[in-house]
């Protein structure tokens, strides 16, 4: 993981300069947010310890909240979304288990099995981040649509953030 560090450092700083500068800036009627950002959490290799894990969606969730005025509603899902990740990598592990030196990407596991882990971590994202932003189930159908047009928006902005990448430098 050590010789990976300055690409997932690369990752960091583009997916959440991307996020506050662009994606922020967005206006999908109030019902679509597009957060790439999670796209670091997602993609960290399947050796990454636990507690790493949620103390990097911890610093990545604030730096967001910090600049986007949400007082640790970012940080709390995307700790959440850390810290069920290795169980959902398990359910979605191979019979002989990840192979040594692989990521959690398409190049490596095909697009399936991406696209079934991506969709399940964004959506579990974005249904703690609205309802902890709600706080509330007085409007639980309403809250319910945005986490589920906000994660299809968001998935579309994963899939095309990696085929970018995959194109341009390979560093996701």
């Amino acid at each position: 993981m050590i010789n990976l560090l300055p690409r997932y450092l690369f990752n960091f700083i583009i997916l959440v300069l991307v996020q506050v500068l662009l994606l922020n800036n967005l206006q999908f009627s109030g019902y679509l947010n597009p957060y790439l950002y999670v796209l670091f959490i997602i993609t960290l290799p399947f050796s990454t310890p636990k507690w790493m894990l949620v103390a990097l969606g911890f610093t990545t969730g604030i730096i967001v909240d910090i600049f986007m005025n949400t007082l640790g509603l970012h940080a709390a899902a995307t700790v959440f979304m850390a810290f069920v990740r290795p169980f959902i990598l398990s359910s979605f592990s191979p019979r002989d288990g990840y192979e040594m030196g692989t990521r959690p990407i398409p190049a490596d596991y095909g697009f399936g099995w991406f696209f079934k882990y991506s969709v399940l971590m964004v959506a579990i994202h974005h249904l703690f981040l609205f309802f902890v932003e709600a706080f509330s189930f007085e409007n639980f159908l309403s809250t319910l649509w945005k986490s589920i047009l906000s994660s299809i928006v968001s998935v579309v902005f994963i899939f095309i953030a990696m085929l970018f990448s995959k194109r341009k430098s390979g560093t996701i």
